[in-house]
């Protein structure tokens, strides 16, 4: 129960902190995405150096949650991020949330709580895992987001914010795996853990996931990114639990063609949303109250 209460604090920081990141990092120039004066600009802005906080403060909720939990429950639960996200979008960047909206938080609640009673996830071994394990896991999610980063340098505007935010997804995804490595050699002391390949490979991995969620912010509306990043994050979570950590998971890979299923009907959902409108680059919304306001304005004007 600690573990699944400590996920969803996560979720919950990790929905705020996107929401602020978006809102700050809209207002920076267009040729800034995917580089580090990206990262300069926000840190000079209290909205966005709050983002960030709330991301750091994440990574703490996670890493207390995976050492008390499994990777394949504590994960999955990030997924509540979505509906999270969804409300602060709405709040913090304007607009209103419809029946797409409620429903794809819906889809997302119930997802997430059938996805753990079904899978039954537990055991695992990680210190049993092997260096050619940890090699092989780890490059292959590279490889992913290397292919991610390629696809999304090709993309533009709300697509290129859906890719950048699966690509990020996938990286929090591996920063997890690391981290849940990184809490079985805690258990063998400070000195260990300092001198392990784990720790100083999840504050890569962490960094890297870090700058690639600014840049999937500032590509295009939130709610274009949003779903691939919280939707990648589990996918990737429960394949590195039963592939590498041998974690006993009762339903095996179909659960992880249950979770792409469940993120393919909420990204129809979701990118169908008038909230996904981002025409002018500084507005996250199309409220059709506040447009009418508007053009009667414009009339009375002409």
């Amino acid at each position: 129960m600690l573990s699944a209460l400590l996920a969803v604090l996560a979720a919950t920081c990790n929905a705020l902190a996107s929401a602020l990141q978006r809102k700050a990092a809209r207002e920076g120039p267009a040729e800034e995405n995917l580089s580090l004066r990206l990262v300069w600009h926000l840190l000079h802005r209290p909205v966005g150096s709050g983002g960030i906080l709330f991301v750091i403060a994440s990574f703490l909720l996670q890493a207390v949650a995976l050492g008390a939990g499994s990777i394949s429950v504590v994960e999955p639960l990030l997924a509540l991020e979505l509906p999270a996200a969804l409300i602060l979008s709405a709040v913090l960047l304007g607009g209103r949330l419809g029946h797409r909206e409620w429903w794809a938080s819906a889809v997302v609640a119930a997802g997430v709580a059938g996805l753990i009673v079904a899978s039954g996830s537990s055991g695992g071994r990680i210190s049993s895992v092997s260096w050619v394990g940890w090699l092989l896991g780890c490059g292959t999610t590279v490889l992913v987001i290397g292919i991610g980063l390629l696809w999304a340098r090709s993309a533009s505007g709300p697509s290129r914010a859906a890719v950048l935010g699966a690509t990020t997804g996938c990286a929090f995804g591996l920063t997890a795996a690391l981290m849940k490595g990184m809490t079985d050699v805690f258990s063998h002391g400070l000195a260990v853990l300092f001198t392990s390949r784990q720790l100083w490979a999840m504050i890569a991995a962490g960094a890297g996931a870090m700058f690639l969620l600014q840049s999937a912010m500032h590509a295009g509306p939130l709610l274009a990114a949003q779903p691939g990043l919280t939707m990648a994050d589990p996918v990737v979570a429960i394949l590195w639990g039963t592939l590498v950590f041998d974690e006993d998971v009762r339903v095996g890979l179909l659960v992880v063609l249950a979770v792409l299923s469940a993120a393919a009907v909420t990204a129809v959902m979701v990118l169908r949303s008038p909230l996904l409108s981002d025409k002018s680059g500084q507005e996250e919304n199309c409220d059709p109250g506040r447009q009418g306001k508007s053009e009667a304005t414009r009339a009375r004007g002409r």
